[in-house]
């Protein structure tokens, strides 16, 4: 799930999939960012970008942080929907590091479909070849991307490349992009095996 991250002149370094993110951004396009954490996607996106935006966080102390860091904030429980919002209200919504996090994720996607243009996601390959190991050794999985312990981990849909494009598929999400990440490097042989982090650009398919 999304971490929060103080904002610093490193951040592009430190955050590749914040540069990612971005490059999949028009300038100046409103973005809505779904489990903002302490805004600084959306802070990133306006100042690289030029782009406008609101954040949708439930955590009163990352409210608070959006607040301190200049973000429009809305506070809310994405599980509940996006009835707030107007259909095709934005170019973009983006739920970073937070699908596999949702109880209905069916409704969060159709839901993100509605009120804007184009969606983004990111989440955590199972896949990886190291969680491979790791079941394979008895255990659930604990890594860079998947840093928490079976008993408290907050990731209750875990999912690979091939489940999440499959799920894609039968609920009208047509892929525009996609990028799969090792760290800083973007992986294109055997991603569902090699790649630690995935990126979609996803639309409704007509």
């Amino acid at each position: 799930m999304k971490k929060s991250l103080g904002m610093n002149s490193s951040l592009n370094a430190a955050r590749p999939d914040f540069a990612l993110i971005a490059a999949w951004v028009k300038p100046g396009a409103k973005v809505l960012d779904l489990g903002c954490g302490d805004g600084s996607l959306i802070r990133f996106l306006r100042d690289s970008r030029g782009s406008r935006g609101y954040g949708v966080e439930i955590d009163d102390a990352n409210v608070l942080a959006c607040f301190n860091n200049g973000v429009n904030v809305i506070q809310s429980d994405l599980e509940s929907g996006l009835q707030s919002f107007e259909s095709g209200s934005f170019d973009y919504v983006v739920l970073s590091q937070t699908l596999q996090a949702v109880k209905n994720t069916e409704n969060i996607i159709k839901e993100m479909l509605r009120v804007s243009k184009e969606g983004i996601v990111s989440f955590p390959n199972f896949g990886y070849w190291k969680n491979r190991l790791q079941v394979l050794s008895g255990h659930m999985p604990v890594s860079e991307a998947l840093p928490y312990q079976w008993f408290d981990t907050p990731n209750i849909h875990n999912c690979t490349l091939g489940d999440f494009e499959e799920f894609c598929g039968q609920h009208g999400a047509r892929i525009l992009e996609r990028r799969v990440m090792s760290g800083n490097r973007q992986i294109t042989f055997m991603p569902n095996l090699l790649g630690m982090l995935a990126f979609y650009r996803f639309e409704q398919q007509k």
